[in-house]
Order: structure tokens, then sequence, then C-alpha cells
């Protein structure tokens, strides 16, 4: 089997290589530290775990390297100006949007946007982080370095928000996971739930969509895409090149987690349909410091991620799943006294939600 070498080493790069240790895959995740000779990455399969890696000269050359698989389509999407392009060339439904090229453009833009405008950064920015909810009376607030780096849509009145996750083979067979509920507050996912039986309508269209984007890139690989409900239709928010955070519960709710999926597409190994069997509920854990009392709820997986703990760092997870709904909800109400108050309202979401 073919070592893999991951652009980054965050938590994802880490669950990429947990996945690849029963398969006999050795996966090595390439950060700022790493030494090029211990890194065998001529003669591996290269990806990402993230849409901008640390810049060295060994990241240099892996990003260059013909074995980088979706090497030519990573900047792509990792851009957003690109990224709305492809979904309007593929007629796909997102917010109305447009490059922020100005501030004399701000008229023009609440006139045709709307009261709300969200700003994002073309490249980089997540969590939150490099993206701002502007008015009329607070446009001018934007920093100047944002124009012609940034673009602004409209802001959306959803009802819920859901991601899809899949992945497609080299030959273009795709699969994918249930459409995840998630909740998000500040910008940060703060909770994921993912049943077996999702709205088979909404589940058609997400498939749909997410097909059409990755058949047209001849993509390979997991790939996330989040949307906002607007009534009984969907509308793309962003796309993930890459495992992805509201993908998490399948390392405890699926037959095969998103990991272990994205490693099979790259190599070129079989890609069955996970098999769901019992609602998830993923708890994203964030700036909070690890209890083991936690642990002696018997439906809770926990994944460390070993990092300093931080105020809005994403430390780790917690996984349930169960096929009883009732006892979810009941593990989750025993979590409450267990996490700070900022989690309170992500469980009762989550409960709610089953």
């Amino acid at each position: 089997m073919k070592p893999v070498c991951v652009l980054g080493n965050g938590q994802l790069g880490r669950m990429l290589r947990q996945a690849g240790e029963p398969l006999g895959i050795a996966v090595y995740p390439v950060g700022l530290d790493a030494e090029p000779e211990s890194v065998p990455f001529h003669h591996a399969v290269i990806t990402a775990e993230i849409e901008r890696w640390p810049e060295t000269a060994l990241t240099r050359e892996l990003a260059e390297h013909a074995a980088f698989v979706n090497r030519d389509i990573f900047p792509r999407l990792a851009d957003r100006l690109t990224q709305k392009q492809l979904l309007d060339s593929l007629q796909l439904p997102t917010a109305p949007w447009q490059l922020l090229a100005s501030a004399q453009e701000w008229p023009g833009v609440f006139s045709r946007l709307g009261e709300l405008a969200i700003v994002k950064r073309r490249v980089g920015g997540y969590d939150g982080r490099g993206q701002w909810r502007l008015r009329h009376d607070t446009a001018a607030t934007l920093p100047q370095e944002c124009y012609g780096e940034c673009i602004v849509e409209q802001g959306i009145a959803f009802s819920g928000e859901v991601s899809m996750v899949g992945a497609r083979s080299t030959d273009g067979h795709c699969v994918f996971y249930p459409l995840t509920h998630n909740l998000h507050e500040e910008g940060i996912l703060r909770a994921s739930v993912a049943l077996p039986q999702p709205d088979a309508r909404m589940q058609q269209q997400a498939e749909t969509m997410l097909a059409a984007i990755m058949n047209a890139l001849g993509y390979v690989g997991v790939m996330a895409m989040e949307c906002f409900i607007v009534g009984d239709r969907l509308l793309i928010n962003e796309l993930a090149p890459r495992v992805h955070n509201s993908g998490h519960w399948t390392q405890n709710g699926a037959s095969i987690s998103q990991f272990e999926l994205h490693l099979r597409a790259i190599l070129d190994l079989p890609l069955p349909k996970p098999v769901i069997d019992a609602p998830s509920v993923m708890i994203n854990l964030i700036g909070t410091d690890v209890n083991s009392a936690w642990l002696a709820l018997p439906l809770v997986h926990l994944h460390w991620y070993d990092k300093e703990v931080r105020p809005g760092r994403k430390v780790g997870h917690l996984n349930l799943t169960h096929s009883d709904r009732t006892q979810l909800q009941h593990t989750l109400q025993s979590l409450v006294p267990l996490l700070p108050e900022a989690y309170h309202s992500g469980l009762q979401w989550a409960q709610a939600t089953l």
C-alpha cells in the first residue's frame, strides 16, 4: 500500500493517520516541523487537510507534486471567488453574491443584495474569522485591505443548516452519508446531528448537487458541501475539498468513517456506500479542558486532539450514537452539568433535532 502525505498536521491530519493504521496505510501529516528525510513523499500519494497549509520548502514541493490528488482543483475551491464562479457555471443555487472591489460599490451592493451583507475573505478565514455581517450604517467599518480580496453575499434567512459529505472514486463512483444537521454559533460549528433516514427529497437534492460538482471537477476523495435550508430547497453556502468537521460523527456512527473513505478514494481502494444504522451526535469541544467525567457516560466517545487549550480553539469532540433516540437525549442531558454553560444551547438543540 502506498503511503499518504497530508499537507497540514492539525487534527484532521491526525485523524487521517489514525484511520489508516488498521488498513496498514502509513499516513504522514506534514507541518512546519516535518523533516524531509522522514517523509517518503517521492513514492506517496499526497492530499491536504486544510485549504492553507504551512509554507516550507517541503510543503511547496508536495503542493506541486504530480501525485497530489486534486492538485489543480484545490486552489480553485480554496478561493471563494472561483468556487462561486464554479457553482454559477453549474447552475447550482447559492446566495446572490459578487466580488467586492471598492467601497464605492456599497450602494449598489445593498440595492442588489438587500439590507444584510455577508463579507468573506476570498482565501482563508474560517470558524467565523475573516467574515463580517454588515448593514448600511456599518459598511464603513470594513478594513480597506478587504476590497478586492473579499466577496459579498446576501444575508439569507434560513431555517436550518445542513452539510453533505460524500466521496468520489477515480472511476467516477460516488457515495454519500446522510445529511448532517449543524448548529453554528459565532461562525463556529458547535454541534452536528445525523439521522439514518434523512428527508428523502432533501437528501436527493444534496446528493445530486454534490455529485455534479465532483464529476465536473474530476474530483477524487471526500468533499463536504455546506448548505442553508430555505423553504423546501437547499442553497449551497461553501465547499470544502477535504474531510470536514461536520463529518466527525462518522468515526463512531458509520461503518466507514469519512477519514477512511477519503484514504480509500485517493488510493483507489473499494468504495462501498457506508452503512448508518443509528442516529449520531457530535459536540465540538472548543477552548475547554478535558474532563474524564465525560467517560462515565457509556454512549460518549471522546476524541481529544492533544492541543493546547485556548479560547475559541477546537481541541476535541464528543461522538454519541445509539439506535434509541431517547437514550441519546438522556446522555446529552447528562452532559449539561459536565460542560460549561456555553455548550448548553448546543446540547438542547441536539436533543430537539434528534
